[in-house]
């Protein structure tokens, strides 16, 4: 069992703040373009595309067999699938089928828009948890630097729509900054859970790489071209992972 210290429990809070951080720049910036929204999203998914690889499955191959890494990554893509089939949420940029832009009144859009931002941010820090459960912070402190890194611009680029919908400055703050409350509670039960049952580790860090890739594939992309900025998405989303592969590689 890997004890963890004050600094590995701050490691695993900080991402979650990181979110409600890229909500405050709405202050500042209080109608970002499309490209601007697109660029900061498509860099969001190529830092969480890199982590689910480099941070997530490698070491998770390291640590178990084919089988059980297999198995934890489909049943974390289908453990996503049926939040998203199953949870009510909307998204800001984008519309799912069966599903419409946003609910007529402005707390339902809030409501909706923190929901889906909460599907988003679940799995984010139970990679955290898990990480920290299985390699403490030599593993754990990349992920939880490339969650962090991802969260500023993912809470900007997220929640940034709601301004120009009508809804106030610091409301769209206060969204931000919700989304981001989940992370560190999974995170913590993640790695106490994992932690006592080290078997299930590298099946968990599978688990929360199918689930990570899952948002990026259904959910970030399809958002971060959804206003015809699709070169610059994909531009940022090279730079975003050879950015999370150098630090992984660093660290």
């Amino acid at each position: 069992m890997i004890a963890a210290s004050t600094a590995d429990l701050g490691w695993m809070v900080g991402p979650g703040i990181a979110t409600g951080v890229g909500g405050l720049f709405l202050l500042v910036v209080r109608r970002p373009s499309g490209l601007v929204l697109d660029t900061m999203l498509g860099f969001t998914a190529g830092v969480m595309l890199a982590a689910t690889v480099f941070s997530l499955l490698v070491p998770a191959l390291e640590r178990g067999s084919l089988a059980e890494v297999v198995g934890g990554f489909l049943l974390g893509c289908g453990a996503l699938a049926a939040l998203d089939r199953l949870v009510p949420h909307a998204h800001a940029r984008f519309a799912e089928a069966g599903k419409p832009l946003f609910a007529s009144s402005e707390s339902q859009r809030a409501t909706l828009l923190l929901s889906a931002l909460t599907i988003h941010n679940v799995p984010e820090g139970m990679a955290v948890g898990v990480a920290f459960a299985a390699g403490g912070p030599e593993l754990g402190i990349p992920i939880a630097l490339a969650i962090g890194i991802q969260n500023i611009p993912e809470g900007f680029a997220a929640a940034a729509p709601l301004v120009p919908l009508g809804v106030s400055t610091g409301r769209t703050v206060g969204v931000a900054a919700l989304t981001g409350l989940v992370e560190p509670p999974a995170a913590l039960i993640a790695y106490a859970a994992f932690d006592v049952a080290s078997v299930l580790l590298a099946g968990a860090l599978a688990f929360a790489a199918g689930a990570m890739l899952y948002v990026v594939v259904d959910e970030i992309i399809p958002e971060a071209h959804a206003r015809g900025y699709q070169a610059a998405a994909t531009a940022a989303l090279v730079a975003g992972f050879v950015v999370m592969m150098t630090l992984d590689n660093a660290l």
